[in-house]
């Protein structure tokens, strides 16, 4: 062991590395009465006397792709409605889990019922459409205001495009992979 201070390294104000996220310590020494004060951390804090900037409510449109499926989405300030396909999004996307995940980005940047929902979708299954769309949304809110709404989707993965796709068949193959019975004789 090496040759330290016996108060400084028994206190439990000393800098220690076990228990700290990422391997992150602090450097700072104990002051005179015990408490230690972290030099640095790897959360950063919003400035306190900043007035919370007001979304911007600008119309914007963008294009969403999920498997074959593709959709055009424009947005606009308003009270909340969707429009797919000219039906409602209840009619539309049945699934309860669809309908979640399309609105998923407003209720990420906090916007939901602010902007109207227009969109054309085509191709595709109902779950390369719902996907499609919650693309779409996610780029249309990125380009309404870049500042504050990039950060939290992007953090959240809705900004970044699904690239699965059907594997192509290969010949000699029933399918994409699977292979017909083998025969020993």
């Amino acid at each position: 062991m090496t040759t330290e201070n016996p108060a400084v390294a028994d206190s439990p104000a000393s800098p220690t590395r076990r228990g700290s996220p990422g391997g992150i310590a602090s450097t700072t020494p104990a002051t005179s009465d015990g408490d230690a004060t972290v030099a640095y951390s790897s959360e950063s804090s919003a400035a306190p006397d900043a007035p919370p900037r007001p979304a911007t409510v600008a119309p914007a449109a963008a294009t969403g792709r999920r498997k074959e499926a593709v959709a055009r989405v424009r947005i606009t300030p308003g009270s909340g409605q969707w429009t797919i396909n000219g039906k409602s999004l209840d009619d539309y996307f049945p699934n309860k889990l669809h309908q979640q995940s399309v609105s998923e980005p407003f209720v990420i940047t906090d916007l939901a019922d602010r902007f109207d929902v227009v969109a054309r979708i085509h191709g595709g299954g109902m779950t390369g459409q719902a996907g499609a769309l919650r693309l779409g949304v996610a780029r249309a809110l990125n380009d309404v205001d870049l500042d504050a709404n990039r950060a939290s989707l992007k953090k959240a993965g809705l900004l970044t495009r699904d690239a699965r796709v059907k594997e192509r068949k290969k010949a000699g193959l029933k399918k994409a992979r699977k292979a017909p019975q083998y025969s020993k004789r």
